[in-house]
Protein backbone atom coordinates (compact mmCIF):
# COMPACT_ATOMS: atom_id res chain seq x y z
CA UNK A 1 0.00 0.00 0.00
CA UNK A 2 1.23 3.09 -1.05
CA UNK A 3 1.87 6.14 1.44
CA UNK A 4 1.76 9.19 -0.95
CA UNK A 5 -1.23 11.56 0.46
CA UNK A 6 -1.89 12.97 -3.14
CA UNK A 7 -3.12 9.36 -4.57
CA UNK A 8 -7.03 9.04 -4.45
CA UNK A 9 -7.79 6.48 -1.67
CA UNK A 10 -9.40 3.92 -2.86
CA UNK A 11 -11.54 0.71 -0.55
CA UNK A 12 -11.55 -2.10 -2.65
CA UNK A 13 -13.97 -5.25 -1.26
CA UNK A 14 -13.03 -8.43 -2.74
CA UNK A 15 -14.26 -12.64 -1.63
CA UNK A 16 -16.10 -15.04 -3.19
CA UNK A 17 -19.24 -15.42 -5.23
CA UNK A 18 -22.20 -14.75 -2.64
CA UNK A 19 -20.38 -14.10 0.49
CA UNK A 20 -22.29 -10.76 1.04
CA UNK A 21 -20.10 -8.01 -0.88
CA UNK A 22 -23.09 -6.41 -2.21
CA UNK A 23 -25.13 -5.85 1.13
CA UNK A 24 -21.69 -4.71 2.89
CA UNK A 25 -20.59 -2.40 -0.47
CA UNK A 26 -23.37 -0.83 0.18
CA UNK A 27 -23.39 -0.23 3.88
CA UNK A 28 -19.84 0.99 3.57
CA UNK A 29 -20.56 3.41 0.88
CA UNK A 30 -23.50 5.15 3.14
CA UNK A 31 -20.94 4.85 6.27
CA UNK A 32 -18.15 6.55 4.24
CA UNK A 33 -20.30 8.99 1.53
CA UNK A 34 -18.85 6.70 -0.97
CA UNK A 35 -19.76 5.63 -4.61
CA UNK A 36 -19.20 1.93 -5.87
CA UNK A 37 -17.34 0.45 -9.06
CA UNK A 38 -18.08 -3.23 -9.85
CA UNK A 39 -14.93 -5.09 -10.75
CA UNK A 40 -16.67 -8.06 -12.24
CA UNK A 41 -16.04 -9.45 -16.14
CA UNK A 42 -19.49 -10.86 -16.71
CA UNK A 43 -21.47 -7.72 -15.02
CA UNK A 44 -20.06 -4.86 -17.43
CA UNK A 45 -22.97 -6.77 -19.96
CA UNK A 46 -25.96 -5.33 -21.08
CA UNK A 47 -29.05 -7.60 -20.69
CA UNK A 48 -26.96 -10.49 -18.76
CA UNK A 49 -28.64 -9.45 -14.83
CA UNK A 50 -29.84 -12.29 -13.35
CA UNK A 51 -27.03 -15.15 -14.12
CA UNK A 52 -24.40 -12.42 -13.16
CA UNK A 53 -26.09 -11.72 -10.00
CA UNK A 54 -26.00 -8.01 -11.14
CA UNK A 55 -27.60 -5.51 -7.88
CA UNK A 56 -30.78 -4.30 -8.85
CA UNK A 57 -32.10 -0.96 -8.58
CA UNK A 58 -34.06 -1.60 -5.42
CA UNK A 59 -30.81 -2.71 -3.89
CA UNK A 60 -28.18 -0.39 -4.71
CA UNK A 61 -30.23 2.14 -2.11
CA UNK A 62 -29.76 5.04 -4.23
CA UNK A 63 -25.79 4.34 -4.81
CA UNK A 64 -24.53 5.46 -7.67
CA UNK A 65 -23.09 2.28 -9.22
CA UNK A 66 -20.24 1.80 -11.72
CA UNK A 67 -18.72 -0.56 -13.98
CA UNK A 68 -22.16 -2.01 -15.05
CA UNK A 69 -24.07 -2.50 -18.11
CA UNK A 70 -20.65 -1.26 -20.08
CA UNK A 71 -21.14 -3.18 -23.76
CA UNK A 72 -22.90 -5.63 -25.49
CA UNK A 73 -22.87 -9.18 -24.74
CA UNK A 74 -20.91 -9.51 -28.64
CA UNK A 75 -18.55 -6.42 -28.06
CA UNK A 76 -15.02 -6.46 -26.62
CA UNK A 77 -13.51 -5.35 -23.61
CA UNK A 78 -10.14 -6.20 -22.10
CA UNK A 79 -8.39 -5.89 -19.01
CA UNK A 80 -6.91 -2.58 -20.25
CA UNK A 81 -9.84 -1.14 -21.30
CA UNK A 82 -11.49 -1.81 -17.73
CA UNK A 83 -8.06 -0.12 -16.23
CA UNK A 84 -9.08 2.86 -17.95
CA UNK A 85 -12.45 2.97 -17.91
CA UNK A 86 -12.05 2.55 -13.79
CA UNK A 87 -9.15 5.54 -13.77
CA UNK A 88 -11.76 7.44 -14.89
CA UNK A 89 -14.50 6.69 -12.82
CA UNK A 90 -12.03 6.52 -9.37
CA UNK A 91 -10.77 10.16 -10.09
CA UNK A 92 -14.19 11.49 -10.76
CA UNK A 93 -15.65 9.72 -7.90
CA UNK A 94 -12.75 11.73 -5.55
CA UNK A 95 -12.67 14.48 -6.86
CA UNK A 96 -16.35 14.82 -5.47
CA UNK A 97 -15.13 14.43 -2.50
CA UNK A 98 -16.21 11.05 -2.39
CA UNK A 99 -14.86 7.73 -1.51
CA UNK A 100 -14.29 5.54 -4.26
CA UNK A 101 -15.21 1.73 -3.22
CA UNK A 102 -13.97 -0.96 -6.00
CA UNK A 103 -15.97 -3.94 -5.62
CA UNK A 104 -16.02 -7.57 -6.87
CA UNK A 105 -14.47 -11.29 -7.89
CA UNK A 106 -13.13 -10.59 -10.86
CA UNK A 107 -8.82 -11.34 -9.85
CA UNK A 108 -7.60 -9.43 -12.61
CA UNK A 109 -9.42 -6.28 -12.65
CA UNK A 110 -8.73 -5.81 -9.00
CA UNK A 111 -4.94 -6.13 -9.80
CA UNK A 112 -4.90 -3.92 -12.62
CA UNK A 113 -6.23 -1.33 -10.45
CA UNK A 114 -4.09 -2.06 -6.79
CA UNK A 115 -0.56 -3.17 -8.51
CA UNK A 116 -1.10 -0.71 -11.70
CA UNK A 117 0.03 -3.57 -14.52
CA UNK A 118 0.34 -2.89 -17.63
CA UNK A 119 -1.90 -4.99 -19.84
CA UNK A 120 -1.17 -3.00 -23.16
CA UNK A 121 2.45 -4.10 -24.01
CA UNK A 122 1.73 -7.67 -25.13
CA UNK A 123 0.64 -6.34 -28.82
CA UNK A 124 -2.13 -8.65 -30.77
CA UNK A 125 -1.20 -11.01 -33.24
CA UNK A 126 -4.49 -11.90 -35.46
CA UNK A 127 -2.80 -14.86 -37.49
CA UNK A 128 -1.59 -16.52 -33.95
CA UNK A 129 -4.96 -16.03 -32.52
CA UNK A 130 -6.77 -17.25 -35.26
CA UNK A 131 -4.51 -20.70 -35.22
CA UNK A 132 -5.00 -20.84 -32.23
CA UNK A 133 -8.89 -20.21 -32.29
CA UNK A 134 -9.04 -23.12 -34.80
CA UNK A 135 -7.14 -25.59 -32.83
CA UNK A 136 -9.59 -25.10 -30.12
CA UNK A 137 -12.54 -25.39 -32.35
CA UNK A 138 -10.59 -28.81 -33.75
CA UNK A 139 -9.41 -30.29 -30.50
CA UNK A 140 -10.95 -28.73 -27.19
CA UNK A 141 -10.03 -25.93 -24.91
CA UNK A 142 -8.59 -28.16 -22.63
CA UNK A 143 -6.56 -28.63 -25.13
CA UNK A 144 -4.70 -24.98 -25.69
CA UNK A 145 -5.21 -25.14 -21.56
CA UNK A 146 -2.43 -28.29 -21.38
CA UNK A 147 -0.42 -26.07 -23.51
CA UNK A 148 -0.90 -22.90 -21.50
CA UNK A 149 -0.14 -25.27 -18.21
CA UNK A 150 3.54 -25.93 -19.38
CA UNK A 151 4.71 -22.54 -20.21
CA UNK A 152 2.93 -20.16 -17.51
CA UNK A 153 0.98 -22.99 -15.08
CA UNK A 154 0.51 -19.73 -12.64
CA UNK A 155 -1.91 -18.35 -15.24
CA UNK A 156 -3.26 -21.88 -16.26
CA UNK A 157 -4.32 -22.36 -12.72
CA UNK A 158 -6.66 -19.14 -12.48
CA UNK A 159 -8.51 -20.30 -16.02
CA UNK A 160 -10.60 -22.81 -16.49
CA UNK A 161 -9.82 -24.93 -19.74
CA UNK A 162 -13.56 -23.86 -20.50
CA UNK A 163 -12.12 -19.61 -20.89
CA UNK A 164 -10.47 -20.65 -24.57
CA UNK A 165 -10.26 -16.52 -24.99
CA UNK A 166 -8.31 -15.63 -22.14
CA UNK A 167 -6.13 -18.94 -22.42
CA UNK A 168 -5.56 -17.81 -26.24
CA UNK A 169 -4.54 -14.43 -24.96
CA UNK A 170 -1.93 -15.80 -22.01
CA UNK A 171 -0.45 -17.96 -24.85
CA UNK A 172 -0.35 -14.91 -27.34
CA UNK A 173 1.62 -12.65 -24.69
CA UNK A 174 3.98 -15.64 -24.38
CA UNK A 175 4.12 -15.37 -27.78
CA UNK A 176 5.21 -12.26 -28.35
CA UNK A 177 6.85 -10.91 -25.31
CA UNK A 178 8.69 -14.34 -24.56
CA UNK A 179 7.15 -14.34 -20.74
CA UNK A 180 4.27 -15.71 -19.17
CA UNK A 181 1.37 -13.66 -18.30
CA UNK A 182 2.13 -14.60 -14.72
CA UNK A 183 5.49 -12.48 -14.32
CA UNK A 184 3.72 -9.32 -13.92
CA UNK A 185 2.98 -10.64 -10.69
CA UNK A 186 6.27 -11.52 -9.21
CA UNK A 187 8.37 -8.53 -10.94
CA UNK A 188 8.68 -5.67 -9.31
CA UNK A 189 4.99 -4.19 -10.51
CA UNK A 190 5.02 -0.12 -11.31
CA UNK A 191 3.61 1.76 -8.47
CA UNK A 192 -0.22 2.17 -8.23
CA UNK A 193 -1.92 5.53 -8.70
CA UNK A 194 -3.73 4.81 -5.65
CA UNK A 195 -3.83 4.74 -2.06
CA UNK A 196 -5.76 1.18 -1.70
CA UNK A 197 -7.06 -0.68 1.42
CA UNK A 198 -8.00 -4.21 0.47
CA UNK A 199 -10.55 -5.83 2.36
CA UNK A 200 -11.50 -9.25 1.86
CA UNK A 201 -15.10 -11.05 2.88
CA UNK A 202 -14.92 -14.80 3.19
CA UNK A 203 -16.54 -17.44 5.43
CA UNK A 204 -14.66 -19.50 7.19
CA UNK A 205 -16.72 -22.57 7.18
CA UNK A 206 -16.61 -23.75 3.40
CA UNK A 207 -19.93 -25.73 3.65
CA UNK A 208 -21.76 -22.19 4.68
CA UNK A 209 -20.85 -20.66 1.75
CA UNK A 210 -21.32 -23.37 -0.78
CA UNK A 211 -24.70 -23.30 0.46
CA UNK A 212 -25.35 -20.01 -0.62
CA UNK A 213 -24.49 -20.50 -3.30
CA UNK A 214 -26.43 -23.14 -4.04
CA UNK A 215 -29.38 -20.72 -2.96
CA UNK A 216 -27.94 -18.30 -5.14
CA UNK A 217 -28.24 -20.41 -8.42
CA UNK A 218 -32.31 -21.64 -7.00
CA UNK A 219 -33.08 -17.26 -6.89
CA UNK A 220 -31.71 -16.97 -10.17
CA UNK A 221 -34.10 -19.89 -11.43
CA UNK A 222 -36.51 -18.05 -9.42
CA UNK A 223 -36.22 -14.41 -10.99
CA UNK A 224 -36.33 -16.50 -14.58
CA UNK A 225 -32.76 -17.01 -15.88
CA UNK A 226 -34.27 -19.33 -18.45
CA UNK A 227 -35.82 -16.91 -20.06
CA UNK A 228 -32.78 -14.26 -19.49
CA UNK A 229 -31.32 -16.89 -21.65
CA UNK A 230 -33.82 -17.10 -24.33
CA UNK A 231 -33.94 -13.77 -24.40
CA UNK A 232 -30.93 -13.12 -25.52
CA UNK A 233 -30.24 -16.36 -27.87
CA UNK A 234 -33.70 -15.24 -30.16
CA UNK A 235 -31.28 -11.30 -29.81
CA UNK A 236 -28.68 -13.07 -31.88
CA UNK A 237 -26.41 -14.25 -29.48
CA UNK A 238 -24.54 -16.97 -30.22
CA UNK A 239 -23.40 -19.57 -27.60
CA UNK A 240 -19.55 -19.22 -28.72
CA UNK A 241 -19.67 -15.63 -27.13
CA UNK A 242 -17.03 -15.06 -24.73
CA UNK A 243 -19.96 -13.77 -22.54
CA UNK A 244 -22.35 -16.64 -23.27
CA UNK A 245 -19.86 -19.62 -22.28
CA UNK A 246 -20.02 -17.59 -18.30
CA UNK A 247 -21.40 -19.79 -15.23
CA UNK A 248 -25.35 -20.42 -15.62
CA UNK A 249 -25.59 -19.24 -19.65
CA UNK A 250 -23.91 -22.23 -20.78
CA UNK A 251 -25.16 -24.48 -18.80
CA UNK A 252 -28.86 -23.15 -19.51
CA UNK A 253 -27.74 -22.94 -23.00
CA UNK A 254 -27.46 -26.50 -22.78
CA UNK A 255 -30.72 -27.45 -21.40
CA UNK A 256 -32.76 -25.51 -23.82
CA UNK A 257 -30.54 -27.11 -26.79
CA UNK A 258 -31.31 -30.64 -25.16
CA UNK A 259 -27.86 -31.28 -23.90
CA UNK A 260 -29.15 -31.23 -19.96
CA UNK A 261 -32.19 -31.77 -18.35
CA UNK A 262 -33.46 -28.85 -16.29
CA UNK A 263 -32.10 -30.62 -12.72
CA UNK A 264 -28.72 -31.09 -14.41
CA UNK A 265 -28.62 -27.69 -15.51
CA UNK A 266 -29.49 -26.51 -12.08
CA UNK A 267 -26.63 -28.70 -10.43
CA UNK A 268 -24.15 -27.97 -12.98
CA UNK A 269 -24.37 -24.50 -12.60
CA UNK A 270 -23.91 -24.91 -8.54
CA UNK A 271 -21.23 -27.18 -9.25
CA UNK A 272 -19.45 -24.64 -11.06
CA UNK A 273 -20.31 -21.53 -9.28
CA UNK A 274 -18.71 -23.52 -6.00
CA UNK A 275 -15.38 -24.40 -7.90
CA UNK A 276 -15.03 -20.63 -8.91
CA UNK A 277 -15.75 -19.53 -6.20
CA UNK A 278 -12.66 -21.79 -4.72
CA UNK A 279 -10.39 -20.31 -7.27
CA UNK A 280 -11.70 -17.08 -6.02
CA UNK A 281 -9.99 -17.88 -2.51
CA UNK A 282 -7.26 -19.80 -3.87
CA UNK A 283 -6.09 -16.55 -5.98
CA UNK A 284 -7.33 -13.83 -2.71
CA UNK A 285 -5.24 -16.13 -0.17
CA UNK A 286 -1.71 -14.98 -1.96
CA UNK A 287 -2.46 -11.73 -1.28
CA UNK A 288 -0.87 -11.27 1.87
CA UNK A 289 -2.13 -7.73 2.37
CA UNK A 290 -5.45 -8.08 2.30
CA UNK A 291 -7.30 -7.60 5.74
CA UNK A 292 -10.20 -10.31 5.60
CA UNK A 293 -13.62 -10.95 7.68
CA UNK A 294 -15.56 -13.20 8.24
CA UNK A 295 -19.30 -12.62 6.43
CA UNK A 296 -20.93 -14.47 9.76
CA UNK A 297 -18.81 -13.47 12.33
CA UNK A 298 -18.20 -10.21 12.22
CA UNK A 299 -20.86 -6.88 11.89
CA UNK A 300 -20.56 -4.20 10.09
CA UNK A 301 -19.84 -1.66 12.31
CA UNK A 302 -16.81 -3.97 13.99
CA UNK A 303 -15.46 -4.11 10.12
CA UNK A 304 -15.81 -0.10 10.03
CA UNK A 305 -13.23 -0.18 13.30
CA UNK A 306 -10.41 -2.30 11.51
CA UNK A 307 -10.95 -0.19 7.98
CA UNK A 308 -10.92 2.94 10.05
CA UNK A 309 -8.05 1.62 11.86
CA UNK A 310 -6.31 0.41 9.01
CA UNK A 311 -7.40 3.69 6.70
CA UNK A 312 -5.22 5.68 9.05
CA UNK A 313 -1.69 4.68 7.98
CA UNK A 314 -2.54 4.95 4.35
CA UNK A 315 -4.18 8.29 3.62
Amino acid sequence: MSQRPDKPFVLILVGPTAVGKTAFSIAAAKHYDGEILSADSMQIYRGMDIGTAKVTPEETEGIPHYGLDLINPDEPFTVADYQAYADRVIRDIHARGKLPIVVGGTMLYVKSLTDHLDFTEASADPVFRARLQAEADERGGAFLHNRLQEIDPATAERLHPNDVKRIIRALEVFETTGKPMSQAYTEEPPESKYNTLVVGLNLEDREKLYERINLRVDLMMQQGLIEEVRHLLAEGYSRDLQSMKGIGYKEIIDHLEGRLTLEEAVEAVKQGSRRYAKRQLSWWRRETSIQWFDALGTTFEQRFQIIDQLREGIS
